[in-house]
């Protein structure tokens, strides 16, 4: 059988599954095979350019823990699934691989991602030919993880064909198993290429491959990857483009400890920042940067919280470092919202309008100047989620329900005293309002999973439109600053039209605040102490 018949859209020709009713095989002789097992494979992906990873490939680091020489070999694999996606929509995804004349056969599934750190339960047994086999010994595990109603429709539909090359290391402790892998993945006509690392944990703590990769990214340039290969497979079958992922918190059962429900809501932060960061790097739509801000945003109340629990220096470091970021974002921000919402529509303010771009793009560039030190900052805060502050933490953590309600009690009084307070003509108090209103709203949103309230999402809901209402004011506040910093001097015509349009958007905003406040005080709390 020639599997690059995958490669011309000739998916379905020729392919033989032992077991299945169409092109059946007789019974293999498995005497001398080992049987069906399953492990739990742990790996930190990483993309890289080629460039670098030749550089990486020099580099005396690897060499001087390695255990043995690295072996270089090819890895042609072969992905299936029903024509319906089964077991893509499963998250499973069924493979032969071929290495050397060796061919095998797995099926991986479950697990996670968690800051870039890949889980998944993997089962894997060799087989005789190039052909899917499903009359092993452990039939009755297969039909379990694999309906015997989609093995006779599995087709081939895409393939990774790269090198390998690859070195198991001691490393602090841990046995850890370097591959850099170089090559393509094809569906049809579409490619793409696949330049990265992978390390996968052999023995010891996944803190130790965060601690590799770090080392790493000391030597070259690296990022965290969250999308595998199989996914990028399925990926070039759909024509796929990339999209902002908008965040979802993770569901938390009820009386899970405290130290848990953190650690899981941290870990979905993390991962929401990471699957926005390439299309925010590239400017190109501003909702990328957006939701990488409110997943910081969310990351920091999380971070604020454990700091009112139990802080160390570590956990000081990483909130300041994000915090820095977050101020980064903001500023990039302002100028997206000045030049795509603000001067929309006022074709006539061509000069203000290209000004406003050139600021625009050198803000992206500080952006793209980051990169590094936000891989730091994710590997670093990779490393500390897997390290022993969480059991100093268990140890003294408070019921759950009780901290998070006295923290909301907290926030909302500082809330209710800032509307009290409030002036609608006074910027400093307003901007006061749309900070408690933030703290609260992504508290709100961060503590809810530990309430069953129905009254939760409503008063999320109304808080949020509150959030939004004093956003557009400061929208308003910060155009007039950014005009400040234009070189506008030819200009004076546009930008009294722009100042006029800013002070007529403001008093609807203020009667639109008065309303979402009245809204907001209706609500009923939804935490209980």
């Amino acid at each position: 059988m020639d599997y690059s018949l995958v490669n011309s859209h000739v998916h379905q020709s020729g392919i033989v599954c032992a077991g299945s009713t169409r092109g059946r095989m007789s019974a293999p002789n498995y005497r001398g095979y080992p049987r069906l097992s399953m492990a739990i494979e742990t790996e930190l992906k990483l993309r890289i350019a080629p460039q670098h990873l030749a550089k990486l490939k020099r580099h005396p680091l690897f060499k001087e823990h390695q255990l043995a020489r690295p072996v270089s070999r090819r890895l042609y694999n072969v992905y299936f699934d029903t024509p319906e996606l089964d077991l893509h929509e499963s998250k499973m995804a069924l493979r032969l691989r071929r290495s050397g004349k060796q061919w095998l056969q797995t099926l991986k599934g479950g697990g996670g991602i968690k800051g870039g750190l890949h889980q998944r339960n993997e089962w894997e047994f060799p087989v005789h030919a190039e052909a899917l086999e499903f009359d092993h010994p452990d039939a009755a595990e297969w039909d379990a993880l694999l309906p015997r109603a989609w093995r006779t429709r599995l087709h081939a539909l895409f393939v990774t064909d790269f090198q390998r090359s690859s070195r198991v290391i001691a490393w602090r402790g841990a046995q850890i198993e370097v591959c850099m892998d170089q090559g393509e993945i094809t569906a049809g006509e579409r490619r793409h290429e696949i330049c990265e690392l992978e390390l996968e944990l052999k023995s010891g703590e996944p803190r130790q491959l965060f601690e590799l990769a770090i080392t790493i990214l000391d030597i070259v340039p690296v990022a965290l990857e969250v999308v595998n290969k199989a996914e990028y497979g399925f990926r070039l079958l759909g024509n796929y483009t990339e999209q902002p992922a908008k965040s979802s918190l993770p569901k938390v059962t009820h009386g899970e400890a405290l130290t848990d429900s953190i650690q899981t809501l941290i870990w979905s932060c993390m991962l929401h920042l990471q699957r926005n960061w390439r299309g925010a790097l590239l400017g190109e739509d501003a909702e990328f940067l957006h939701q990488v801000r409110v997943a910081g945003r969310r990351l920091r109340v999380l971070l604020q919280l454990l700091q009112q629990l139990r802080s160390d220096e570590t956990l000081e470091c990483l909130n300041a470092e994000l915090a820095d970021l977050t101020l980064l974002l903001g500023r990039i921000r302002d100028w997206d919202v000045f030049v795509t919402e603000t001067l929309a529509g006022m074709e006539h303010m061509q000069g203000l309008l290209r000004e406003g771009e050139r600021q625009r793009a050198r803000s992206h560039d500080a952006l793209r100047a980051q990169t590094g030190a936000l891989q730091s900052l994710m590997l670093r805060l990779g490393l500390w989620m897997n390290s022993d502050y969480w059991q100093r933490l268990e140890r003294h953590a408070p019921k759950t329900q009780d901290f998070a309600a006295r923290r909301l009690n907290k926030l909302a009084h500082r809330l209710a005293l800032s509307i009290a307070q409030l002036d609608d003509a006074d910027a400093d108090q307003l901007h006061e309002l749309r900070i408690q209103a933030k703290k609260l709203r992504y508290t709100s949103e961060a503590c809810a999973v530990w309430f069953d309230d129905k009254h939760a999402a409503t008063f999320i809901s109304a808080l949020a439109e509150v959030q939004q209402v004093l956003g557009k004011i400061n929208d308003a506040a910060v155009a007039g600053r950014l005009l400040a910093e234009l070189d506008i001097t030819a200009q004076a015509e546009a930008v009294c039209q722009l100042q006029d349009k800013l002070i007529h958007a403001l008093s609807g905003q203020h009667a639109a605040l008065r309303h979402a406040l009245k809204h907001f005080d209706k609500q009923k709390i939804f935490w209980r102490a």
